[in-house]
């Protein structure tokens, strides 16, 4: 079992347009065919930076972040491949409002404790 934690610094300046998308018809989409445990999009609070260096990232805070839970890494190879690839995603890339908007996008792995 693995957690993939997906979190995209996405430009502040087109995000109201990419959450209209996201609310409307990517995280429905990615919910009915991926095992999505969140997706979470940022709602303006203050960011919190602490720790002995707390360094701002150019950027700025991720303001997309989500979660997908896969069986393996073959898992998700597969996952990607037919739902990302498949006819549907397609349809709904297809309007997104500008997929150039991502200014970085981190995936990162964890395992359940």
């Amino acid at each position: 079992m693995m957690f993939e934690i997906r979190s995209y610094h996405y430009d502040p300046s087109k995000f109201a347009a990419y959450k209209k998308w996201a609310v409307d018809e990517a995280v429905p989409f990615l919910k009915a065919n991926l095992n999505v445990v969140g997706f979470w999009l940022d709602d303006g609070s203050a960011v919190e930076l602490t720790g002995s260096d707390p360094t701002p990232h150019k950027h700025g805070a991720a303001n997309v972040t989500w979660i997908i839970k896969w069986e393996s890494e073959a898992d998700r190879d597969r996952g990607f491949e037919e739902v990302l690839g498949g006819e549907g995603w397609q349809d709904i890339w297809s309007r997104h409002p500008d997929a150039d908007g991502y200014l970085q996008m981190e995936a990162r792995f964890a395992e359940e404790i």
